[in-house]
């Protein structure tokens, strides 16, 4: 149910919801949770179109799907992704989480914004219009991020605005640009003016106190950069609603569980972020942060609120987010409720199976030949002797937040060298959009790393060419196979390429199906792990060190970045 419905579609829902004329499809006998008050009642679904219009009740219709007492919740809703994330396309990526319930999900094309510009837009809009689910668009709100690295385009606030009525758009995405909005930079005013009448998404990762106060009068209303229950806590007394984060490298499920209750599920929702497909197909997706939930304590009924209904209403989904009559046909089947077992998924009225799929078209894909790298040389990879001691960026697993450390490393000539005996590498940002040469340097602890090298175009969140060694032979191997491949993943050992990914599509998609890339993950999840790598997910956690508006330390094609400072490391 979207837009504006016409007088006969209404009388339809009307009559149809009385039970004076048979439904168009009705859902028997099915046990339906009551997100109001949490109990469990067996009942029939009657669905009018893409609209549910009757519950607690029995209904008639010539098309039926048998209940058989299964669990009935509300179809769920990922508040904050980046579809990039899953490496693969809107269509595909459609594919590859509606099975698990996801009937919604609210986008930010920012990573491919940050290489192509508003192309981006167009990409994801288009493929919105075609997705069974219901992608929402969130306009990215910083490209670049920061003026510490080198993006592929810049979006300002008149860049916006031609999409800001596009009825797949819903507000503006992530403002991550915090020191930014505190400083009331007019850059930044200008596009939070242009959406204070819309939702503005937030980005605010260890923000408390009268700064957080300061960045909500500005009209700021959801944070998924929380990670300890107490500052979750905080911003959802005021006012904010917490998203709570559990991808493939940021994971805050755990951290955040003991927080959410029948009384905080108000302001209490769930996302992903970003999680690739290997995870998904491994443990779910927002089915497996609800079966973990519960799993950690939660109370069902608070878990499933957080999934759906503060979902809807945090984003103004108000045709969403729960079972009942006049609300979109969004529902999901649970052969058990604790574990979030899903059997079957209705997507505005339609069951999900391969045939709906296959109505929907295709958008040709944007993006290409996105890698403008020239040849790079093994001297390219040579760090010039630091203070000492060096600064080092410090990896936490599960966490995008990285340490600034201080390290006494080795020299050799005028040359700072890596130190395995610390768990100490080099790390290297190489601009891949085609504006400079730059190459930014510097050194990383806890990838476990002994030889070789990995590299990924996926480099959050201006998408240069991220890449991590033991070896300047084995990095310079990397990066130019990348060249070659239009982007993507790569390992390499001994001047070897001994895993590859290919994303094409602006070096952050594949062009393949969902079970090809995550079959490719395997053999590059086990190259990186042949070279010592201790990490659950390394690539992505390559892909997060060049992001300079998460603490501490990171690393751009301009070198280091104090992110406390938000200034370069001299």
């Amino acid at each position: 149910m979207t837009g504006r419905s016409d007088a006969h579609t209404i009388a339809t829902r009307i009559a149809q919801g009385r039970g004076n004329a048979p439904a168009d499809l009705v859902i028997t006998d099915v046990r339906l949770l009551d997100l109001v008050t949490g109990s469990i009642t067996r009942t029939d679904i009657a669905i009018s179109g893409d609209t549910i219009v009757g519950t607690y009740g029995q209904y008639r219709s010539a098309r039926t799907i048998e209940g058989r007492g299964r669990f009935a919740v509300p179809g769920f809703i990922d508040t904050h992704l980046h579809v990039e994330s899953s490496l693969v396309t809107p269509l595909e990526f459609d594919r590859c989480v509606l099975p698990h319930g996801i009937t919604t999900a609210i986008c930010d094309p920012h990573e491919m914004a940050n290489v192509i510009g508003t192309a981006a837009f167009d990409y994801f809009l288009a493929s919105a219009e075609r997705t069974i689910m219901d992608l929402r668009v969130q306009l990215s709100s910083c490209v670049p991020a920061t003026h510490l690295e080198t993006a592929g385009a810049r979006i300002e606030a008149a860049d916006l605005l031609p999409y800001r009525r596009h009825p797949k758009v819903t507000g503006l995405a992530e403002f991550m640009n915090f020191p930014g909005v505190l400083a009331a930079d007019p850059a930044c005013l200008a596009k939070i003016e242009a959406f204070s009448d819309g939702h503005i998404d937030g980005h605010a990762p260890l923000l408390r106190g009268l700064d957080l106060n300061g960045y909500l009068s500005a009209g700021i209303r959801t944070d998924h950069e929380t990670t300890t229950a107490d500052e979750a806590l905080e911003k959802i007394r005021k006012g904010m609603t917490v998203l709570i984060r559990e991808g493939s490298v940021s994971k805050d499920l755990h951290a955040l569980a003991p927080l959410l209750s029948i009384q905080t599920s108000p302001f209490l929702a769930l996302c992903t972020d970003d999680r690739n497909p290997l995870d998904i197909a491994e443990e779910g997706h927002l089915d497996y942060m609800i079966r973990t939930l519960i799993a950690s304590g939660c109370e069902p009924l608070a878990v499933y609120r957080a999934a759906s209904l503060t979902a809807a209403q945090a984003f103004g989904l108000t045709d969403r987010g729960m079972i009942a009559p006049g609300r979109r046909a969004d529902i999901v089947l649970l052969d058990d409720l604790e574990t979030c077992t899903v059997s079957d998924v209705v997507s505005a009225g339609r069951l999900v199976n391969d045939a709906l799929f296959a109505t929907r078209g295709n958008v040709e894909p944007v993006g290409r030949n996105s890698v403008k790298v020239g040849p790079i040389g093994a001297e390219d990879f040579r760090v010039p002797t630091l203070s000492d001691p060096t600064p080092v960026i410090g990896v936490i697993p599960g966490k995008i937040i990285t340490e600034h450390l201080q390290l006494a490393l080795p020299r050799r000539d005028g040359l700072a060298q890596i130190d395995l005996e610390q768990d100490v590498v080099k790390v290297a940002v190489v601009a891949r959009h085609g504006v400079n040469r730059n190459i930014g340097l510097g050194f990383v602890k806890g990838f476990g790393l002994k030889r070789g090298a990995i590299a990924s175009s996926v480099g959050h969140d201006s998408h240069n060419i991220c890449v991590v060694g033991a070896s300047d032979a084995d990095m310079t191997a990397a990066v130019n196979r990348l060249r070659e491949i239009e982007g993507g993943f790569v390992v390499v050992s001994d001047g070897m390429i001994r895993a590859e990914l290919a994303l094409p599509i602006a070096g952050l998609m594949s062009d393949r199906s969902y079970e090809e890339v995550r079959d490719a993950l395997h053999p590059l999840r086990s190259a990186a792990k042949d070279l010592g790598v201790i990490l659950p997910e390394p690539f992505l956690q390559v892909a997060f060190l060049p992001l300079p508006v998460i603490p501490h330390l990171k690393i751009t094609d301009y070198g280091l970045v104090d992110v406390n400072r938000m200034a370069l490391v001299q």
